[in-house]
C-alpha cells in the first residue's frame, strides 16, 4: 500500500473515533449529571472512561507479556463500562432531563450501577497512572533488538576461511613402561630403555570450509590404538615366528604402525622372549 492511502485510512478512522466518542459523550455526561456531578465535572466524566480506553489501547500496543494482558484487561473493562452506561442512559428516559434522578427502577440495579459510575473515576486515575508508569519503564526485548540479519556476497562466501595448511596434532602413543609384562625382569633391566615414542607433525594441505565443519570423508575411521593394545597385537601377531624374523620391518607391516612404534613393540617382544 503507497502512502497517500495510508493516509487517507488514517483519518478516516480518527474521524470515526471522534463520532463514536461524541455519541459516547453525550450518554456519559447525563449519567455523570445523574450521581450529582457539577457542569464541570459532567463535561469532563466522558474523558475519564472513554480517554482512559484510548490510553489502555496504546499502551497494549506498546508493552509485552504480563504488561500487555494488564493494559489489555483495563480496556476490557472500561470498555464494558462504558457501553453498561450507554445502555442505562437510552433505557431510563429521566437520565436525559440532565438532572439527578436513579439510574435504575429497581433498587439494588441502581445501586450497582450509582457505584459503577462512581468507581469509573477513581479506577481511571489508578489504572491510568500504572499504565503510564509501564509504558514510561519498559524496556524492548532483547530477542527482537539483537535481531540482525548479516549480508554477505557470493565471493566471501567461496572463499576459504583458512587457505593456509593446516599442520595435524596427532601424538603417536607412546608405550609406558608398565605396559611391558614382567616375565624376565632381569633381562629388562639389562636391556637399554626403549625410546620414546616422539610426535611426527604433518603437514596437510586442504582447504577448510567456511563453516569449519570437517567433511564426513575426510574424518580418520580408524580408531587410535593404545600403547596395550599394540602390544597385545604384535604379540598376537608374531606368536609363531622365529626370534630372526622378529624385526621392526616385519613388525611394522604386521600390525600397520609406525616405525617408531614398530621398534618399540620389537624391544618389547624380544624382552619378553629373553633375547638380548
Amino acid at each position: 500500500m503507497s502512502r497517500n492511502p495510508k493516509i487517507l485510512l488514517v483519518l478516516a478512522l480518527v474521524a470515526v473515533v471522534l463520532m463514536a466518542f461524541r455519541v459516547s459523550w453525550n450518554a456519559l455526561r447525563d449519567v455523570a449529571r445523574a450521581i450529582g456531578a457539577d457542569h464541570t465535572a459532567a463535561v469532563l466524566y466522558p474523558l475519564v472512561v472513554d480517554g482512559l480506553m484510548g490510553l489502555a489501547l496504546v499502551a497494549s500496543l506498546v508493552l509485552s507479556a504480563s504488561d500487555r494482558k494488564f493494559a489489555l484487561r483495563v480496556l476490557a473493562g472500561y470498555t464494558a463500562a462504558s457501553l453498561v452506561l450507554n445502555y442505562d442512559h437510552g433505557m431510563v428516559a429521566a437520565i436525559q432531563s440532565g438532572s439527578r434522578v436513579h439510574l435504575a427502577d429497581w433498587s439494588p440495579a441502581n445501586w450497582a450501577l450509582m457505584l459503577l459510575a462512581t468507581s469509573l473515576p477513581v479506577g481511571s486515575i489508578a489504572f491510568g497512572a500504572d499504565l503510564v508508569a509501564k509504558v514510561l519503564h519498559h524496556q524492548p526485548d532483547p530477542d527482537q533488538s539483537a535481531q540482525t540479519t548479516i549480508k554477505g556476497s557470493g565471493s566471501d562466501l567461496d572463499q576459504s576461511a583458512d587457505p593456509a595448511p593446516v599442520e595435524s596434532v596427532y601424538l603417536a602413543p607412546v608405550l609406558p613402561p608398565a605396559a611391558v609384562p614382567a616375565a624376565a625382569p632381569a633381562v629388562i633391566a639389562a636391556a637399554a630403555p626403549a625410546p620414546v615414542l616422539a610426535s611426527v607433525p604433518v603437514a596437510v594441505s586442504r582447504p577448510r570450509r567456511a563453516t569449519g565443519t570437517v567433511p564426513t570423508a575426510a574424518k580418520n575411521r580408524q580408531p587410535t590404538r593404545t600403547p596395550a593394545e599394540l602390544l597385545d597385537e604384535a604379540r598376537s601377531a608374531t606368536a609363531g615366528w622365529p626370534d630372526a624374523h622378529l624385526t621392526a620391518d616385519r613388525i611394522r607391516a604386521e600390525v600397520h604402525t609406525s616405525s617408531v612404534n614398530a621398534r618399540t613393540l620389537r624391544d618389547a617382544l624380544k624382552a619378553e622372549r629373553g633375547i638380548v
